[in-house]
């Protein structure tokens, strides 16, 4: 559990507040905004068990709307004494033609965050690899995670936090289901493959939607993706185009969605790895032996 030092509901009456938020909006629709990010920030730490007491966390700051409300979210909680880890914020430059390199530094200096900027050429390696035409995102992200796990180690940090929220996850799980064949999204707490480094995703609960009317609301200096977000046709824009017409049809969906990932019945699916298929029997036979409900109920308990 975080330490309940500090009450962690957003109050700027007084200038206890940390840089990252000086000339928030005062409108009660921004508290409220603000507030929820927060809460659904921690509960997601809570519920996934990210925090080890005095650890040091590598925050991975893009530029894009989702790293620039992550690093907000952590440093209220930090700043209010509900977050007791270490935050080093970190910008990979991957060498991006175009790319505004003093955008992020200036921001974290006038900002008083901690931060590291690690500059390696990983675009010309991916536009060298991957043909014409082709979705970038697979190997500009194998290239930039291998990076972040570098730095880490080098700062002496245990984990490496992203910025992936609600949809992104949800896009993933839909991803698998119909281009991957199978049941799998992006895990909020990840250990690697060396199993010296976690990987933690603190906005699994949050909304994109709130990470963007939060970060244009703070006016943070948004820098686009020209590398693979500029590219017409792929997969997951194909899938929140498909997200958001359902959400358009019966809003509340995509949390409904969401919802039932953290719910998954085994005794309910296909996998006998999950769930011991052979070992079910009929209480006349067993003399009262579990059922497949009663073996659910004990594997899958409801969070």
């Amino acid at each position: 559990m975080l330490d309940d030092a500090r009450d962690d509901s957003p109050d700027d009456a007084n200038d206890d507040i940390h840089p990252l938020f000086a000339g928030a909006p005062k409108t009660t629709e921004f508290r409220k905004l603000r507030k929820r990010i927060i809460r659904d920030t921690r509960e997601a730490i809570e519920t996934y068990g990210m925090v080890e007491r005095g650890a040091r966390w590598l925050v991975c700051l893009s530029g894009g709307k989702d790293s620039y409300t992550l690093l907000a979210a952590l440093t209220e909680l930090q700043w209010r004494g509900l977050l007791p880890v270490e935050i080093l914020a970190c910008n990979l430059d991957q060498g991006q033609p175009g790319f505004p390199a003093t955008v992020l530094p200036e921001f974290l200096e006038r900002m008083k965050v901690p931060h590291r900027i690690e500059y390696q050429d990983t675009y010309s390696i991916v536009m060298d690899k991957v043909p014409q035409g082709r979705t970038m995102c697979a190997l500009c992200s194998r290239l930039r995670r291998a990076n972040l796990y570098r730095v880490a180690r080098e700062e002496g940090c245990s984990a490496v936090v992203l910025g992936h929220h609600r949809d992104d996850m949800l896009e993933t799980f839909f991803l698998n289901l119909f281009h991957g064949g199978k049941i799998a999204t992006m895990p909020p707490k990840l250990l690697n493959d060396e199993g010296d480094l976690f990987l933690y995703r603190p906005l699994a609960h949050v909304a994109e939607a709130d990470c963007e009317k939060f970060a244009s609301a703070m006016n943070y200096p948004i820098i686009p993706c020209d590398l693979c977000g500029s590219q017409d046709g792929l997969q997951r824009q194909q899938i929140k185009q498909m997200i958001d017409q359902w959400e358009r049809n019966a809003p509340g969906r995509r949390q409904k969605m969401f919802t039932a990932l953290s719910q998954v019945r085994p005794s309910h699916m296909l996998d006998p790895s999950l769930f011991d298929f052979m070992a079910l029997a009929r209480e006349a036979e067993t003399g009262g032996a579990e059922t497949g409900e009663d073996n659910f109920r004990d594997q899958a308990a409801p969070r």
